[in-house]
């Protein structure tokens, strides 16, 4: 069996931004999990003390607090810097530009719509910088879109850095045909381009497809989504003890991409795995 790893896969620059910082600054905590990948928060915890914070609750004065990649909500950042703490800031700066959008178009009188996950912490952070919380309206499809009540003629749109291009763009032109002024921000980030453009070239390939990447990684299930639309045998794992090899029956290729958040290590011991499969 041939086994092909995606053009484009793994770590991005924020993910190593973070990482680099964390390395550097340890018995530390970061502030929710540094990235979303288990596997590297417990190789930062056993080889370095970074520990965790679940809430404000937990930290401590004198503490050195990093912040997530995923960023934390304005708020909750002005009360950690008021703590009396160090405060390490790893917010990707790919996600820190729609914040900074945000904040600007809501003060300037513009209703904010967000492309996104409600629940997913960049989310949530990306919206506490609107002045106005009740116009800020966060959706995942068009379909979403009919019950919302602007109270500015004026949009202004920004995507969670991980979504989809094409969800996206239907988004915004259904926007763009109902409405005076809609202003459109592109915070998807480039490695997220590139690794899923990267994941649909190889997935039109292979007959089985294995996604390496945290189960509650936006970016990971992206890639999940785009290989199952050409290859309906694609596996979302964490690591490779969730392979089945069972999987691999019959199959002549296989192809493997890993989400932003997944470290080379983990995809090498997947690999390693699977060759060794008779």
């Amino acid at each position: 069996m041939k086994i092909e790893l995606a053009s484009n896969y793994g770590f991005c620059f924020g993910v190593k931004r973070a990482i680099n910082i964390a390395q550097k600054y340890t018995n530390s905590a970061t502030m929710g999990p540094l990235i979303h990948n288990q596997d590297e928060i417990n190789r930062l915890k056993n080889d370095f003390n970074v520990g965790l914070y679940s809430n404000l609750n937990d930290v401590k004065e004198n503490d050195t607090v990093i912040i997530r990649t995923h960023g934390i909500p304005k708020n909750d950042l002005k009360n950690l810097k008021a703590m009396n703490t160090k405060v390490i800031n790893a917010t990707c700066p790919f996600v820190t530009t729609p914040q900074n959008i945000v904040k600007d178009m809501s003060k300037d009188g513009y209703s904010i719509l967000i492309f996104g996950d409600k629940e997913h912490p960049e989310v949530k952070g990306v919206q506490s910088y609107a002045s106005d919380l009740d116009d800020v309206h966060i959706v995942l499809g068009i379909e979403d879109l009919e019950n919302i009540n602007f109270k500015h003629k004026k949009i202004a749109c920004v995507a969670q850095t991980t979504k989809k291009k094409e969800t996206y763009l239907e988004i915004v032109n259904h926007l763009i045909l109902r409405n005076k002024e809609v202003r459109v921000f592109n915070t998807i980030c480039d490695a997220t381009f590139e690794n899923q453009d990267a994941a649909r070239d190889i997935s039109i390939k292979a007959d089985i497809m294995i996604v390496i990447g945290g189960k509650n990684s936006s970016n990971t299930k992206q890639l999940h989504s785009i290989c199952l639309e050409n290859c309906h045998d694609s596996y979302l794992i964490e690591n490779e003890d969730d392979i089945d090899s069972s999987w691999f029956k019959n199959k002549e290729f296989c192809g493997i991409t890993a989400g932003a958040s997944t470290p080379d290590w983990v995809i090498q011991k997947v690999v390693d795995k699977i060759k060794n499969f008779k």
